[in-house]
């Protein structure tokens, strides 16, 4: 039988206020202080990636929070090697970074002109939804 909790998070699953794209700083675990933006989001384990620009390859981002899986060769014609796998972060450890002052702010949503907006509460500014770069639509 499912826990009270899980009934919870089965019936409606909590709405997060960050998007994939929105460049976000990490306030907790091994990488605090690091900024990156968010590359994939799981609302109902309330996880999300976070990765960061590569300055050598940019078709490579890094990603934050990374573990380190090694692989041992099978045979004598194949390399041992170590993978960097991007393993997730809670959404109450990342704070969106503020469009105008450029500093970590919590976020809030609001009406505007009939449509729910999302807005910095320390600036007061409204986030917009950052543009997405696909591979897949590019090619």
């Amino acid at each position: 039988m499912p826990t009270k909790q899980e009934l919870k998070q089965l019936a409606s699953p909590a709405k997060l206020k960050v998007r994939r794209g929105d460049k976000v700083v990490i306030i907790a675990g091994k990488d605090k202080g690091k900024q990156g933006y968010i590359a994939y989001v799981a609302p109902k384990e309330n996880k999300v990636i976070v990765m960061q620009d590569n300055p050598n390859n940019p078709d490579q981002p890094l990603p934050l929070n990374a573990a380190v899986k090694h692989f041992k060769s099978k045979n004598q014609y194949q390399q041992s090697m170590r993978l960097t796998i991007p393993s997730p972060l809670h959404v109450s450890n990342v704070m969106v970074i503020d469009p105008a002052t450029g500093t970590p702010s919590r976020i809030g949503r609001k009406k505007e002109d009939g449509k729910l907006v999302r807005y910095s509460k320390k600036s007061g500014q409204v986030i917009k939804d950052a543009p997405i770069y696909n591979k897949a639509q590019n090619s």
